[in-house]
C-alpha cells in the first residue's frame, strides 16, 4: 500500500513523526507536503496535493493532519472520489474503513501532541482494518461518490 502524508504548519511536526513511524513499518511513504515549517501556509494545498495522489495510485491511502483534522477533513471531502474520515479514536478509524471505505485519514495534531502512541494506534486501525463490502455499505458509497 502506497501511503501520502501531508499537513500545514500545525501538524507539521507530527507529519515528520508519523513518516518515520510508517517508514519502519514498511510503509511505501510519500510526504506530500510541506517539506519546511512555514507558519503562513494553509491546509487546502497540501490536501489536494496528497488526495490528488491518491486518485491516481492504485492501493493507495492518505493521512492529513492539521490542528484540530477538521480543515483537512473537509478540504479532502470535496475531492470527487475521496472519502475522509476523521481519526479522533481507533473506533472511528475502523468504522471509516469498515463502513465507508475511507481512503483518507485526517488526524489532530492536538491530539499527537499529547498521546502520540494513540495516534500511532489509530493510524494502525485505519490501514488495519479492510472494508466490509456490505450491500448498504457499498450502495451509500456509490451515493456519496455520485454527489
Amino acid at each position: 500500500m502506497k501511503l501520502f502524508v501531508a499537513a500545514d504548519h500545525r501538524g507539521f511536526t507530527a507529519k515528520e513523526a508519523i513518516i518515520t513511524y510508517l517508514k519502519k513499518r514498511g510503509y511505501d511513504t510519500t510526504d506530500s507536503g510541506d517539506d519546511r515549517y512555514d507558519p503562513t501556509d494553509d491546509f487546502p494545498v497540501f490536501a489536494a496535493k496528497a488526495t490528488s495522489s491518491v486518485l491516481t495510485n492504485t492501493d493507495s491511502r492518505a493521512i492529513l493532519l492539521c490542528g484540530s483534522g477538521q480543515g483537512m477533513i473537509m478540504a479532502a471531502n470535496r475531492i470527487k472520489g475521496i472519502r475522509a474520515g476523521l481519526g479522533w479514536s481507533r473506533a472511528a478509524a475502523r468504522g471509516v474503513r469498515n463502513d465507508e471505505d475511507a481512503n483518507v485519514l485526517a488526524i489532530p495534531a492536538e491530539l499527537y501532541d499529547t498521546n502520540p502512541q494513540e495516534v500511532y494506534a489509530i493510524i494502525d486501525e485505519f490501514l488495519t482494518t479492510p472494508f466490509a463490502n456490505a450491500p448498504r455499505f457499498i450502495r451509500r458509497n456509490k451515493e456519496l461518490d455520485s454527489l
